[in-house]
Protein backbone atom coordinates (compact mmCIF):
# COMPACT_ATOMS: atom_id res chain seq x y z
CA UNK A 1 0.00 0.00 0.00
CA UNK A 2 3.02 2.73 0.89
CA UNK A 3 4.59 1.79 -2.89
CA UNK A 4 1.03 2.39 -4.62
CA UNK A 5 0.31 5.24 -2.13
CA UNK A 6 4.06 7.04 -3.22
CA UNK A 7 3.16 6.15 -6.67
CA UNK A 8 -0.30 8.25 -7.08
CA UNK A 9 1.28 10.82 -5.14
CA UNK A 10 4.31 11.19 -8.02
CA UNK A 11 1.88 10.98 -10.47
CA UNK A 12 -0.39 13.92 -9.26
CA UNK A 13 3.02 15.58 -8.46
CA UNK A 14 4.11 15.09 -12.37
CA UNK A 15 0.48 16.21 -13.40
CA UNK A 16 1.16 19.92 -12.02
CA UNK A 17 4.79 20.10 -12.96
CA UNK A 18 4.80 19.08 -16.55
CA UNK A 19 2.62 22.35 -17.40
CA UNK A 20 5.09 24.87 -15.18
CA UNK A 21 8.01 23.06 -16.73
CA UNK A 22 7.23 23.40 -20.29
CA UNK A 23 6.76 26.90 -19.50
CA UNK A 24 9.58 27.16 -18.19
CA UNK A 25 11.76 25.67 -20.76
CA UNK A 26 10.05 26.84 -23.54
CA UNK A 27 11.03 30.49 -22.57
CA UNK A 28 14.74 29.45 -23.28
CA UNK A 29 13.19 28.76 -27.17
CA UNK A 30 13.08 31.12 -30.29
CA UNK A 31 9.55 31.96 -31.73
CA UNK A 32 10.01 29.66 -35.15
CA UNK A 33 11.07 26.73 -32.09
CA UNK A 34 7.98 27.73 -30.26
CA UNK A 35 6.05 26.85 -33.76
CA UNK A 36 7.42 23.60 -34.73
CA UNK A 37 4.70 20.28 -34.95
CA UNK A 38 5.34 18.47 -33.32
CA UNK A 39 6.28 20.67 -30.18
CA UNK A 40 9.63 20.00 -28.61
CA UNK A 41 9.97 19.69 -25.37
CA UNK A 42 14.25 21.29 -24.93
CA UNK A 43 15.35 24.11 -26.46
CA UNK A 44 17.24 23.12 -29.36
CA UNK A 45 19.23 26.55 -28.69
CA UNK A 46 18.92 27.68 -25.09
CA UNK A 47 18.55 31.59 -25.42
CA UNK A 48 18.17 34.58 -23.02
CA UNK A 49 17.06 36.84 -25.82
CA UNK A 50 13.38 36.58 -24.71
CA UNK A 51 14.18 37.87 -21.18
CA UNK A 52 16.29 40.84 -22.04
CA UNK A 53 14.17 42.10 -25.76
CA UNK A 54 10.97 41.43 -23.34
CA UNK A 55 12.47 43.70 -20.50
CA UNK A 56 13.80 46.15 -22.14
CA UNK A 57 10.66 46.64 -25.14
CA UNK A 58 7.82 46.30 -22.53
CA UNK A 59 9.07 48.03 -19.88
CA UNK A 60 9.10 45.02 -17.69
CA UNK A 61 10.70 46.82 -14.78
CA UNK A 62 7.81 49.04 -14.10
CA UNK A 63 5.37 46.44 -13.50
CA UNK A 64 7.05 44.53 -11.61
CA UNK A 65 8.46 47.54 -9.38
CA UNK A 66 4.62 48.36 -9.30
CA UNK A 67 3.71 44.25 -8.18
CA UNK A 68 6.66 44.72 -5.70
CA UNK A 69 5.17 47.98 -4.11
CA UNK A 70 1.76 46.74 -3.75
CA UNK A 71 2.59 43.24 -2.39
CA UNK A 72 4.79 44.52 0.16
CA UNK A 73 2.23 47.51 1.17
CA UNK A 74 -0.60 45.51 1.00
CA UNK A 75 0.61 42.75 2.91
CA UNK A 76 2.06 44.99 5.82
CA UNK A 77 -0.94 46.04 5.63
CA UNK A 78 -2.89 42.85 5.76
CA UNK A 79 -0.79 41.72 8.93
CA UNK A 80 -1.79 44.53 10.98
CA UNK A 81 -5.26 44.87 10.34
CA UNK A 82 -6.18 41.23 10.95
CA UNK A 83 -3.82 40.74 13.47
CA UNK A 84 -5.34 43.82 15.79
CA UNK A 85 -8.85 42.46 14.78
CA UNK A 86 -8.05 39.06 15.59
CA UNK A 87 -7.00 40.09 18.94
CA UNK A 88 -10.22 41.86 19.52
CA UNK A 89 -12.42 38.94 18.57
CA UNK A 90 -9.91 36.47 20.66
CA UNK A 91 -9.52 37.92 23.94
CA UNK A 92 -11.93 40.98 24.49
CA UNK A 93 -15.00 40.22 25.51
CA UNK A 94 -18.01 42.60 24.40
CA UNK A 95 -21.53 42.27 23.85
CA UNK A 96 -21.89 41.60 19.89
CA UNK A 97 -17.90 39.63 19.80
CA UNK A 98 -19.55 36.30 18.74
CA UNK A 99 -22.03 37.89 15.62
CA UNK A 100 -19.35 40.32 14.98
CA UNK A 101 -17.42 37.18 13.85
CA UNK A 102 -20.26 35.46 12.18
CA UNK A 103 -20.05 38.25 9.98
CA UNK A 104 -16.15 37.46 9.03
CA UNK A 105 -16.34 34.09 8.72
CA UNK A 106 -20.12 35.30 6.66
CA UNK A 107 -17.51 37.44 4.32
CA UNK A 108 -15.45 34.50 3.56
CA UNK A 109 -18.29 33.08 0.86
CA UNK A 110 -18.82 36.58 -1.02
CA UNK A 111 -16.67 36.86 -3.72
CA UNK A 112 -15.20 40.01 -4.82
CA UNK A 113 -17.38 40.21 -7.95
CA UNK A 114 -20.64 40.46 -5.91
CA UNK A 115 -19.19 43.83 -4.24
CA UNK A 116 -16.66 44.89 -7.31
CA UNK A 117 -18.95 47.97 -8.19
CA UNK A 118 -19.38 49.44 -4.44
CA UNK A 119 -15.68 48.72 -3.65
CA UNK A 120 -14.89 50.86 -7.28
CA UNK A 121 -17.06 53.58 -6.21
CA UNK A 122 -15.84 54.10 -2.39
CA UNK A 123 -12.21 53.70 -4.30
CA UNK A 124 -13.56 56.88 -7.17
CA UNK A 125 -14.91 58.99 -4.52
CA UNK A 126 -11.66 58.99 -2.50
CA UNK A 127 -9.76 59.89 -5.38
CA UNK A 128 -7.94 56.26 -5.69
CA UNK A 129 -8.22 55.27 -9.11
CA UNK A 130 -4.80 55.04 -10.79
CA UNK A 131 -2.75 55.57 -7.24
CA UNK A 132 -0.54 52.63 -5.55
CA UNK A 133 -3.18 53.46 -2.19
CA UNK A 134 -6.11 52.40 -4.73
CA UNK A 135 -4.32 49.06 -5.44
CA UNK A 136 -3.04 48.66 -1.39
CA UNK A 137 -5.95 49.44 0.65
CA UNK A 138 -9.22 47.72 -0.16
CA UNK A 139 -8.01 44.17 -0.30
CA UNK A 140 -5.99 44.43 2.36
CA UNK A 141 -8.44 43.36 5.09
CA UNK A 142 -9.18 39.67 4.53
CA UNK A 143 -11.27 37.66 6.32
CA UNK A 144 -9.37 34.27 5.88
CA UNK A 145 -6.38 35.89 7.52
CA UNK A 146 -8.38 37.39 10.54
CA UNK A 147 -10.19 33.80 11.22
CA UNK A 148 -6.87 31.87 11.07
CA UNK A 149 -5.11 34.40 13.59
CA UNK A 150 -8.02 34.17 15.72
CA UNK A 151 -8.07 30.83 15.89
CA UNK A 152 -4.56 30.82 16.68
CA UNK A 153 -4.93 33.93 19.80
CA UNK A 154 -7.56 31.69 21.54
CA UNK A 155 -4.60 28.77 22.19
CA UNK A 156 -2.89 31.76 24.72
CA UNK A 157 -3.47 31.31 27.78
CA UNK A 158 -5.80 34.32 28.70
CA UNK A 159 -4.17 33.93 32.45
CA UNK A 160 -0.87 35.27 30.20
CA UNK A 161 -2.65 38.83 29.40
CA UNK A 162 -4.15 38.95 32.84
CA UNK A 163 -0.95 38.69 34.29
CA UNK A 164 0.61 41.25 32.67
CA UNK A 165 -2.58 43.75 33.22
CA UNK A 166 -2.13 43.26 36.89
CA UNK A 167 1.79 44.77 36.46
CA UNK A 168 0.10 47.68 35.30
CA UNK A 169 0.80 46.83 31.45
CA UNK A 170 -1.32 49.37 28.80
CA UNK A 171 -3.00 47.33 26.20
CA UNK A 172 -1.14 48.24 23.49
CA UNK A 173 2.64 46.91 25.26
CA UNK A 174 0.37 43.78 26.36
CA UNK A 175 -0.73 43.21 22.12
CA UNK A 176 2.67 44.16 20.63
CA UNK A 177 5.22 42.35 23.33
CA UNK A 178 3.33 39.53 24.24
CA UNK A 179 0.42 38.17 22.17
CA UNK A 180 2.14 39.16 18.62
CA UNK A 181 5.69 37.57 19.52
CA UNK A 182 3.70 34.18 20.40
CA UNK A 183 1.50 34.57 17.35
CA UNK A 184 4.97 34.17 14.76
CA UNK A 185 3.75 30.77 13.27
CA UNK A 186 0.05 32.62 12.65
CA UNK A 187 1.15 35.77 11.13
CA UNK A 188 4.21 33.84 8.83
CA UNK A 189 1.21 31.55 7.59
CA UNK A 190 -1.20 35.29 6.93
CA UNK A 191 2.42 36.92 5.40
CA UNK A 192 2.58 34.27 2.85
CA UNK A 193 -0.78 33.53 1.79
CA UNK A 194 -1.21 37.58 1.75
CA UNK A 195 2.47 37.66 -1.11
CA UNK A 196 0.32 34.74 -3.04
CA UNK A 197 -2.50 36.50 -3.23
CA UNK A 198 -1.38 40.46 -4.09
CA UNK A 199 1.07 39.21 -6.22
CA UNK A 200 -1.43 37.03 -8.35
CA UNK A 201 -4.39 39.77 -8.19
CA UNK A 202 -5.82 40.21 -11.27
CA UNK A 203 -8.99 41.39 -11.42
CA UNK A 204 -9.05 44.75 -8.89
CA UNK A 205 -5.68 45.95 -10.16
CA UNK A 206 -7.34 45.23 -13.78
CA UNK A 207 -10.27 47.33 -12.67
CA UNK A 208 -8.35 50.00 -10.49
CA UNK A 209 -5.44 50.98 -12.76
CA UNK A 210 -6.72 52.61 -16.05
CA UNK A 211 -3.30 53.96 -17.42
CA UNK A 212 -0.48 51.28 -18.44
CA UNK A 213 2.32 52.84 -15.99
CA UNK A 214 0.50 51.33 -13.41
CA UNK A 215 0.12 48.12 -14.60
CA UNK A 216 0.80 44.94 -12.05
CA UNK A 217 2.68 42.06 -13.64
CA UNK A 218 -0.45 39.98 -14.14
CA UNK A 219 -2.66 42.53 -16.02
CA UNK A 220 0.40 43.39 -18.14
CA UNK A 221 1.02 39.87 -19.05
CA UNK A 222 -3.18 39.61 -19.94
CA UNK A 223 -2.56 42.88 -22.04
CA UNK A 224 0.37 41.53 -24.11
CA UNK A 225 -1.44 38.70 -24.09
CA UNK A 226 -4.46 39.74 -26.08
CA UNK A 227 -2.53 41.74 -28.63
CA UNK A 228 -1.28 39.97 -32.18
CA UNK A 229 2.15 41.67 -32.34
CA UNK A 230 3.46 40.47 -28.97
CA UNK A 231 6.00 37.30 -29.92
CA UNK A 232 4.47 34.54 -27.34
CA UNK A 233 8.30 33.57 -26.20
CA UNK A 234 8.15 37.22 -24.63
CA UNK A 235 5.07 36.57 -22.70
CA UNK A 236 6.34 32.75 -21.95
CA UNK A 237 9.80 34.66 -20.51
CA UNK A 238 8.05 37.21 -18.58
CA UNK A 239 5.18 34.55 -16.98
CA UNK A 240 8.23 32.96 -15.85
CA UNK A 241 9.61 35.67 -14.04
CA UNK A 242 6.02 36.55 -12.65
CA UNK A 243 6.01 33.02 -11.27
CA UNK A 244 9.39 33.24 -9.62
CA UNK A 245 8.97 34.85 -6.34
CA UNK A 246 5.70 32.92 -5.51
CA UNK A 247 7.62 29.67 -6.04
CA UNK A 248 10.67 30.52 -3.99
CA UNK A 249 8.56 32.12 -0.97
CA UNK A 250 6.61 28.82 -0.82
CA UNK A 251 9.48 26.45 -1.04
CA UNK A 252 11.67 27.89 1.70
CA UNK A 253 8.34 28.80 3.98
CA UNK A 254 6.10 26.34 3.59
CA UNK A 255 7.06 24.79 7.20
CA UNK A 256 5.67 27.60 8.23
CA UNK A 257 2.79 27.11 6.35
CA UNK A 258 1.86 24.10 8.01
CA UNK A 259 3.00 24.91 11.60
CA UNK A 260 0.89 27.56 11.60
CA UNK A 261 -2.21 26.05 9.87
CA UNK A 262 -1.65 22.57 12.45
CA UNK A 263 -1.98 24.63 15.16
CA UNK A 264 -4.61 27.02 14.03
CA UNK A 265 -7.25 24.00 15.30
CA UNK A 266 -8.02 23.18 11.87
CA UNK A 267 -8.79 19.70 10.92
Amino acid sequence: MTVLRYAVLIVAALGVLIPLIWAVLSSFKTQAELGLRPPTLLPEAFTLANYTEAISRFDFTRYLFNSVVVTIGATLLTVVINTMCAYGLAKYNFRGRDFLFVVVLAMIMVPLQVILISVYQVANNLNLINTYWGLIIPPAATPTGVFLLRQYMLTIPDELIESARVDGAREFPIFWRIVVPLCGPAIAVVTIFSVMWRWNDFLWPLIISQKQEMYTLPVALAQFSAEETVPFNYILAMSVVSMLPVVIIFLFLQRHIVTGISNTGIK
